[in-house]
């Protein structure tokens, strides 16, 4: 499997909105998805982590490469810059 963790600061106010493109945006229609989870910070309610897992590096690479992907709607309801963390997975009891 093989994934990434991304780190984004949302503007204050776009949570509701931020929930329904993450709803939108991964589903059993993106070939190799396994899975998605979101976290948002205790100490920063405006800091979300978003950790997304694929079957394999290919499928992985597949979406990152797809149009879909590259025009993310949810970049307009950040703050600063979105920080990716791409990598095998090397654990996981999911």
């Amino acid at each position: 499997m093989y994934g990434t963790v991304a780190r984004m600061r949302l503007k204050p106010g776009a949570e509701e909105r931020m929930e329904a493109l993450m709803a939108e945006q991964y589903g059993p229609q993106v070939a190799g998805f396994k899975g998605r989870v979101v976290y948002r910070s205790n100490r920063d309610p405006n800091e979300y982590w978003l950790a997304v897992v694929f079957e394999s590096r290919d499928a992985f690479a597949a979406n990152a490469g797809s149009p879909e992907y590259r025009d993310l709607p949810y970049l307009e309801l950040l703050d600063s810059s979105l920080e990716w963390h791409d990598g095998e997975v090397a654990y996981s009891s999911m």
